[in-house]
């Protein structure tokens, strides 16, 4: 088999590898970085791109990079739970089930991938293969009443992207065509099947096992070095319109649509010694554009109609810092923050149950060791501390006060390969 015909091959291989491990984000379900290096800070690299992953965040930055590949593996850890009250209305206007309760899978591997390859002194070709985010809980007893064990859901999203960026001097561009694919299960939501009237199309709501869809969009991004040790970037993705959910057209709204929103970044990063570097981004993430995520939970309409209810997630604000250290030519040490508003008000805890993604703060960190000319060896760490929020079930559903909780860990090991071994950029052009 031809080189042009395994890589195509090798690339659908590891896409569905990414859709069955991305698991549960944090940047409400996105991941907060892509790769060791972008993930140890917190996702603050907009401004300063310095591998192959930058596909992810910003492609104009690969005007940065030399012919690479990086890639990695993520061990990531979310603990999540919810604590249900009784209804003021008596034991028996329980819809949740009262208690606290867990969800049981804990980890989950998260891969990522990106190769460069420069066509001229200001030309770079990239490809990039990552997991955008997910959610993904698995309460082993019964949460909603009628309903069944295991209850959850399983969402995960893929992106593929190539990706061509140019030099004009001081100001650089990037743009990076995106295939995406997901995947999807729900199960133990029986009361929203058979309750009558509560779906659009009852058969189409849980249990029907995975169902998959494909779609596209675009990311593109700019960066422009205002002066010698200073540097702004600009880096934007479109919605990423999808195919949708059939077999559970009868839970999302839209008849099933479950697009990827849109979301935009910029940044500024700072060298203020030779071998130390400063970054400070904000994103913003358009959830509430896409109506099987953003419509209210509380509508009063059939599951799976086009106003339908949704999750409610609103648009979130991230603010993020990174510090970059580069000790020497073999070791470099990595510090990050990050702060996210939360996507989830206390209206909405109900159905969030099935996506509590409430953590708000994550602390990350983590290094960089030159093994050799060519390859340099990478670890990162990420905590996120406990999130919560308190609400009440809709009144319809017994008004039982509950509270959501989630914290999260993960260690990422990486490897970027210098196929030029590591020479300055300037050599190459």
């Amino acid at each position: 088999m031809s080189i042009g015909l395994r890589l195509p091959a090798a690339a659908a291989a590891l896409a569905a590898g990414l859709a069955s491990t991305a698991a549960f984000a944090t940047d409400g379900y996105f991941q907060d970085g892509y790769g060791a290096r972008d993930k140890a800070l917190a996702g603050a690299t907009v401004a300063d791109s310095r591998d192959a992953t930058a596909i992810a965040n910003n492609p104009a930055g690969l005007v940065n990079v030399d012919d690479q590949i990086a890639a990695s593996m993520s061990a990531f850890s979310p603990f999540r739970s919810y604590t249900a009250g009784q209804s003021p209305f008596g034991p028996t206007a329980n819809f949740v089930n009262p208690g606290e309760h867990g969800s049981d899978t804990t980890l989950f591997a998260i891969p990522n991938v990106a190769w460069t390859h420069r066509l001229g002194p200001d030309t770079v070709l990239g490809v990039g293969l990552y997991g955008n985010g997910g959610m993904d809980t698995r309460y082993h007893d019964a949460v909603f009443a009628y309903g069944h064990v295991p209850t959850g859901v399983d969402l995960n999203q893929a992106f593929m992207s190539v990706s061509l960026s140019q030099r004009f001097g001081q100001f650089s561009v990037g743009v990076a065509p995106i295939l995406a694919m997901q995947t999807f299960k729900a199960y133990g939501l029986t009361p929203f099947a058979i309750t009558p009237g509560a779906s659009s199309s009852p058969g189409n709501v849980t249990d029907n096992g995975f169902a998959f869809s494909y779609g596209g969009g675009v990311r593109a991004g700019i960066q422009y070095d205002i002066a010698p040790n200073i540097r702004l970037g600009v880096a934007g993705a479109s919605r990423v319109y999808m195919t949708d959910f059939d077999i559970y057209k009868g839970l999302f709204a839209g008849q099933g649509s479950f697009d990827i929103p849109a979301n935009i970044s910029a940044g500024v990063a700072v060298d203020v010694r030779p071998n130390l570097t400063v970054m400070l981004d904000y994103k913003h993430i358009f959830y509430s554009d896409v109506a099987s995520i953003g419509n209210p939970s509380t509508n009063a309409a059939q599951l799976g109609a086009n106003n339908g209810p949704g999750f409610g997630w609103q648009d979130i604000d991230i603010f993020k810092v990174g510090v970059e250290w580069r000790y020497s030519p073999i070791w470099t040490f990595r510090a990050g923050y990050s702060y996210n508003t939360s996507a989830i008000t206390s209206r909405d805890v109900m159905f969030n149950i099935l996506a509590p993604g409430v953590v708000q703060n994550h602390i990350t960190g983590g290094i960089k060791y030159a093994w050799s000319e060519r390859l340099d060896i990478e670890l990162s760490a990420m905590y996120a501390p406990d999130g919560s929020v308190k609400g009440t079930a809709p009144a319809s559903f017994g008004s039982q006060p509950i509270e959501l909780n989630m914290d999260q860990y993960e260690t990422t090991i990486g490897i970027v390969y210098h196929f030029d071994g590591r020479r300055p950029l300037e050599s190459l052009k």
